[in-house]
């Protein structure tokens, strides 16, 4: 079977779509579209920007959602997906793509997400860290002894998790983290602490636009960040959708859940190739790939 995964924020980069708004008549017409529902030219970002333009959250969201979503757009009769999963803000993607939400519906609630956690970091400033080379319970169990806010955030790949909290938490999860045998533990570049409690403001103010706004029965299950199971329910998937922004991305099991139902090659459709790498240690046996 084939399984189609869509990739969340850290993929951006500076010309990303320019090819496909060039080269393909249905891409330009949904960038041009995609420019009026936002109110902005997000296309001279994304072509032309900088790289700090594209970093900050409300360009950034929208951008790789439009990447992704118009790339699926562009294969035309060839996108026959059987089962799809995104990454964090790629579940957007991967909404759109098997037609539980519609282009324009998809494209708001990204944009209405990357100003709410926009507007939650700037209120309680936090951040996160890559934990590499110690299994996931060890991680769990030495968080778990820590008084400040911190908690596992994504689930990447075996020995890959991320974590997010308060600075101070980070800090001091960082320290116990190597000297409990972690290779490595990577404070990243972010806006705040995604994935974590401290994004509960932002989960409020989610939750009332997606309530507002209609989902249909997709075209195949897609396969959710907060449980890594396979959905298709409308009311499932929208309660889900809400659980996500303060709940850890179960990537990894998210995966091996998709093999185990048969999976056998994995197409990232999106800027990057970070998807393919992480799905290759998990399930070294599956076919990935690009679009």
């Amino acid at each position: 079977m084939k399984a189609y995964v869509f990739p969340g924020q850290g993929a951006q980069f500076v010309g990303m779509g320019k090819d496909l708004y060039d080269q393909y008549p249905v891409a330009k017409e949904m960038f041009e579209k995609a420019n009026n529902i936002l109110g902005f030219r997000i296309t001279d970002l994304m072509f032309a920007g900088t790289d700090e333009d594209l970093r900050q959250t409300r360009v950034t969201q929208p951008a790789i959602f439009l990447h992704s979503v118009i790339l699926a757009a562009t294969l035309g009769d060839n996108f026959k997906p059987e089962m799809v999963a995104g990454h964090s803000l790629g579940e957007f993607s991967a909404l759109v793509a098997n037609k539980a939400l519609t282009f324009e519906d998809g494209l708001r609630l990204v944009y209405a997400r990357a100003m709410a956690m926009q507007k939650a970091c700037e209120a309680e400033p936090s951040t996160m860290a890559a934990i590499l080379g110690l299994d996931d319970s060890k991680v769990e169990e030495v968080l778990a002894g820590i008084e400040e806010v911190v908690v596992p955030a994504n689930y990447n790949s075996p020995g890959q998790l991320v974590i997010s909290g308060s600075f101070k938490g980070i800090d001091i999860a960082c320290e116990k983290l190597k000297e409990a045998g972690a290779k490595r533990a990577l404070p990243l570049k972010v806006g705040g602490a995604f994935h974590s409690p401290l994004m509960e403001p932002a989960r409020v103010e989610l939750a009332a636009a997606i309530e507002a706004t209609t989902f249909n029965t997709p075209i195949c299950p897609v396969y959710q960040n907060v449980n890594a199971k396979p959905f298709t329910s409308p009311a499932e998937i929208k309660a889900n959708l809400v659980s996500q922004l303060t709940s850890p991305v179960r990537w990894t099991q998210t995966v091996q859940n998709m093999v185990a139902d048969g999976a056998s090659s994995f197409t990232e459709l999106g800027p990057g190739n970070v998807l393919q790498g992480l799905v290759k240690k998990i399930a070294p046996e599956v076919e990935t790939m690009g679009a």
